[in-house]
């Protein structure tokens, strides 16, 4: 009988939060007091005068939007922006949860953490984020995101996120262009320092077991100092923070790679949608069948269902020291170094079943796009059911050094020079790789009743006749995997910018910059595919399988507590197991010690001893990019003040890939249809691609009244291909057929995505940090990357059996029918023993000789059907964007909100297969800031909202839709000055505990439920 349990609660804490959000209202009427924002320049409203953006001295809340209030005033073209509230206080402790609040903006989440961005639409590979105006390297994978998770906000002055291409911003930005401003000590005279502490108290960490749980309180510690000479000619600043957060979630899934096989009556010409085993209308069977699909209609079930909790542990260093040196008054070089670490731990258990297709019984979702509500599979022979664990780390490391000087060479020129290299590393930080899955199983699944009807799915585990539960002496270690993956990207990058004023407002800039980024991508695979038991069930005693309830670990989840939820399952520590089932491997004489370990040899040299599937790969991609740009403005007085910029970038780019691959050396024939490539070492496949762009802007802006202001503009930008589609690995698999084989590979040659862009905004700015915005934005993208099969032969050397000289012998002399491959291929064994190429090794139940027929020089090269992307679509996105920000007057209460509107051609159509290409991050969204700020008192609350977007294409089952379902979470912070120096304050983040799901076609076709639980911090923050 499963025990009672309660499970713990965070509404306590949530409604203390809001308790002290509503004191600074009660603190209104008792304690009058002055804005705590400094006092804001006034920008000059006369007609006609040139506009540049004022230096303040920001403070506060109010401070904050009213800077960034000024920034999308004074700029040119459509740019939003954040800005810190004081020295060493950004209005978000993480800078995508920062962005978010700017219109247009989403966030992707990673464990409940802001992570990347997507701007109008656009997804994260396709904004660029430069740190100072210097673009940064990434080595997050095959992509080009940027990781916002690994920079603290603390050293952060400001973010600006340019909307609209200006020839002076460097390429690669469709979405936008993002510049992350940290703080100069010339900027800030005189000396300044401040430190903070906060403890971070994160709820889902309390509904973690024993095993997996964290420290309760984490530190979240800061630190910046600057000063200045008296003369204000040298100064040195110098920030630090370091953060331990320790996290958990709980999951249920259809796992990504198992994910779930569409299937119609009428499959395609292709064979895509074919081999499904539901009964047609009539058969036996279908009368267990409730509102089965149409012939027509496009069908899917799922391949396995599985639950987990997770632990994370991250643990986050970030610095940065800079130098500044004013010899003279027009002269200025500035040398920074920044540095950031971020280190995560990730541990889990889970449970899950693997599905076969051949439901009992079932019930379904209406029309094309169906899926499963009621899933019911029996098994004549008991299946297994799965319970497995995983531990894995990697470092995340980032450095940067660069210096910059600015010469004011004459009172109308000016030329500042640039350099910089960084490098951004990913790497495996645990012996045992940076991925891994250790499987256990019990081979006592009878069947399984899977409800999907809701957003929970509620699994009911069917056991043999005389077994009533779980049972851990029928637990053995099955199958294992051990990846490491490496990736290093590094940058060096030199930019001259000059400016030169005419008479009046006229002025001319100029510029030129070369970029040489480098890319490097490696990973190992050990995997071990026993997945019907390595050795035997007792080799494990059963003290090692601690029984669980995976009901336990979601927190008040509808269908988590449901009576018809089997939530019994193993857990097992995975240092004690792994141990063990290495022992037993080697004990067994099945294989070495190193095929339960990760490999950190990426050079794909054998390992004596080992029976392990062993792959490694290797791809380096680098792009040298060199551009110049020239950009004209003008401000004309005529009937209305009238600003002009245009300008234009010439940019040139060549790639230059290799890769290291498994090196094919043959064709064995070794079964009916099973044609096996071999493999002996590896070898370098190298390629490269060229392209060049000129991009041309044009922005004007007209002063409607001093506080109106209208904008147009035109840019053309491009958007690089992913690190991915430009590694030239090519990958044929371990088998082909008679008639060829498949394969994949990227494509260097491919171009990049080009955008011709338009905007138009109305603003009006209609009191001191208050105004009002509507913007139209259309985008124009070309040389969308898509995938396409062609038919090749990239093997000259690899010569199939079938058509050969032994294959037409037995097709006349044998009198096989050219398509009776049973009869060819024992003529063959039959008649050609022990000549090159043939080896009969017996004869099988049926009677047929068996052996294996190799392919000689002088057979036909194996063909094979290569997917590869290629350049081959365009469209459209279009959308508007909505601003408002009032405060109202002396009250110290405002507001802040937006909702912004996407729309696009690229839609995935879920009724149908085949391929198809679709735009992913694709989504309205919204933001609502409400705030408070008045004498000692500040406080803020924070709501996002964003609506369901197309995430990926692709499950491991096909090209399969997968859509992150709509999502808004609730923020609040409350700040007390206890003195002009000591301020104390209480954060909440995902306060009301929100969680997330994704789909497939329809919304019961479930991919993923999250529950990732509200976290707290509360510090302590001391100026000095």
């Amino acid at each position: 009988m499963k025990q009672t349990r309660v499970a713990p609660r965070h509404t306590l804490l949530t409604s203390a939060l809001l308790l002290a959000l509503a004191q600074p209202v009660c603190a209104q009427s008792t304690t009058p007091a002055p804005d705590t924002a400094a006092d804001q320049e006034r920008r000059p409203g006369a007609a006609g005068e040139a506009r540049t953006l004022d230096t303040v001295v920001v403070t506060g809340i109010k401070g904050s939007l009213t800077s960034s209030m000024n920034l999308k005033r004074d700029a040119q073209g459509v740019v939003d922006g954040i800005a810190a509230e004081d020295i060493g206080k950004f209005p978000d402790t993480n800078l995508a949860e920062a962005l978010q609040r700017i219109s247009g903006v989403s966030i992707d989440r990673n464990s409940g953490e802001g992570s990347r961005v997507t701007v109008r639409g656009v997804g994260p590979d396709f904004n660029l984020v430069l740190l100072n105006g210097r673009q940064m390297p990434t080595a997050t994978g095959g992509g080009r995101a940027f990781e916002f998770s690994d920079l603290a906000a603390e050293s952060i002055s400001a973010v600006e996120v340019y909307k609209t291409s200006r020839a002076a911003t460097p390429a690669g930005g469709i979405g936008a262009t993002i510049n992350i401003k940290t703080a100069r000590p010339l900027d800030n005279p005189g000396t300044h320092a401040n430190a903070g502490i906060k403890g971070i108290w994160d709820g889902s960490d309390d509904d973690l077991p024993g095993s997996l749980k964290g420290s309760s309180v984490t530190p979240d510690a800061s630190g910046i100092f600057s000063t200045t000479t008296a003369d204000g000619r040298f100064g040195v600043s110098l920030s630090a923070n370091y953060l331990k957060r320790e996290s958990g979630s709980a999951s249920a899934f259809v796992a990504s790679g198992n994910g779930w096989r569409p299937f119609i009556d009428t499959p395609l010409a292709s064979g895509e949608g074919s081999g499904s085993a539901l009964p047609k209308p009539g058969a036996p069977g279908s009368e267990n069948i409730t509102n089965r699909p149409g012939p027509n209609d496009v069908y899917s079930m799922p391949q396995s269902l599985g639950y987990s909790v997770n632990s994370v542990k991250r643990e986050r260093l970030n610095s940065q020291l800079t130098f500044q040196w004013r010899p003279v008054d027009n002269l200025t070089a500035t040398l920074d170094y920044t540095y950031s670490q971020n280190k995560i731990e990730s541990m889990r258990n889970d449970m899950s079943v693997w599905l076969n297709f051949t439901p009992r019984q079932s019930s379904w979702t209406p029309g094309s796009g169906s899926s499963t509500l009621l899933y019911d599979e029996r098994y004549p022979n008991n299946s297994d059911f799965a319970n497995g664990t995983g531990k894995s780390a990697v470092k995340r490391e980032n450095k940067s050094v660069g210096l910059n000087v600015d010469w004011q060479v004459t009172d109308k020129f000016n030329l500042n020079l640039d350099y910089h290299r960084s490098t951004a590393e990913s790497l495996p930080d645990s012996p045992y790789g940076s991925s891994n899955t250790l499987a256990s199983a019990g081979f006592y699944r009878a069947g399984n009743i899977i409800d999907f009807s809701r957003d929970f799915p509620v699994l009911t585990l069917l056991l043999p006749n005389g077994q009533s539960a779980i049972d851990p002496a029928q637990q053995l270690i099955t199958g294992s995997i051990f990846r490491n993956d490496r990736h290093h990207a590094e940058i060096e990058q030199f930019q001259a910018n000059g400016e030169f004023q005419f008479e009046g407002y006229s002025k001319l800039n100029f510029g030129v910059a070369t970029t040489d980024y480098e890319n490097r991508s490696a990973f190992t695979n050990v995997q071990l595919d026993t997945w019907g038991g390595a050795t035997s069930v007792n080799d494990y005693p059963d003290s090692v399988w601690q029984l669980a309830h995976m009901g336990d670990f979601f927190n008040g989840v509808s269908g988590s507590r449901d009576p018809r939820f089997t939530d019994s399952f193993f857990m097992f520590d995975f240092d004690q197991v792994r141990q063990l089932a290495e022992d037993a491997w080697v004990k067994a004489g099945k294989g070495s010690r190193e095929d339960y370990r990760a490999n950190f040899d990426y050079s794909g040299a054998p390992v004596p001893g080992s029976t392990a599937n062993r792959t490694v790969g290797d791809s380096r991609v680098r792009e040298e990019s060199k551009s110049f740009y020239v950009q004209w403005s003008n401000t004309f007085d005529w009937k209305l003040p009238v600003n002009v910029a245009a300008g234009v970038r010439y940019e040139r780019t060549k790639v230059k890939a290799s890769a290291l691959q498994p090196a094919p050396v043959g064709i064995d024939w070794v079964s009916e249809n099973e044609f096996i490539i071999r493999y002996s070492g590896s070898q370098f496949r190298e390629l490269d691609g060229d392209y060049k762009y000129w991009l041309p802007s044009l922005d004007v802006s007209v002063d409607l009244t001093d506080n109106m202001k209208l904008r147009a503009s035109y840019g053309e930008s491009i958007g690089r291909p992913n690190w991915s589609n430009l590694n030239p690995a090519l990958s044929v698999g371990g088998q082909a057929r008679f008639d060829g084989g498949g394969g994949g590979a990227g494509n260097p040659a491919l171009k990049p995505l080009e955008s011709k862009n338009f905007d138009l905004s109305y603003e009006w700015y209609y009191g001191e940090s208050s105004y009002l915005s509507v913007g139209y934005f259309r985008k124009k993208i070309d040389n969308f990357i898509a995938n396409q099969v062609s038919r090749q032969s990239p093997y000259p050397d690899l010569h199939t059996p079938s058509g050969g000289n032994y294959w037409n012998a037995a097709i006349g002399a044998g009198g096989c029918a050219a398509t009776d491959r049973p009869c060819i291929r024992s003529y063959i064994l039959n008649t050609f023993n022990g000549q090159p190429g043939v080896v009969r090794t017996g004869t099988n139940a049926n009677g047929s000789p068996t052996g294996t027929i190799s392919g000689l020089a002088g057979d036909p090269v194996l063909s094979f059907n290569i997917t590869e992307p290629v350049n081959n679509r365009a469209d459209t996105l279009d959308g508007w964007e909505f601003n408002v920000q009032h405060v109202f007057g002396e009250s110290g209460f405002g507001l802040s909100a937006n909702y912004t509107m996407v729309d696009s051609g690229l839609t995935y159509d879920n009724g149908r297969l085949g391929t198809q290409f679709a735009m992913t991050g694709l989504s309205d969204s919204a933001n609502l800031v409400a705030f408070y700020e008045k004498g000692q008192w500040q406080a803020r609350a924070a709501y996002n909202w964003r609506d369901k977007f197309l995430t990926a294409l692709g499950d491991g089952k096909g090209s399969n839709p997968i859509y992150v379902e709509a999502y808004g979470q609730l923020d609040m912070n409350v700040s007390y000055a206890v003195t002009d120096n000591l301020v104390l304050s209480v954060e909440g983040i995902n306060v009301t505990d929100e969680t997330m799901r994704t789909h497939g076609r329809n919304k019961r076709q479930l991919y993923s439920y999250d529950q990732s639980g509200p976290r707290y911090m509360f510090g302590v923050r001391y100026k000095f």
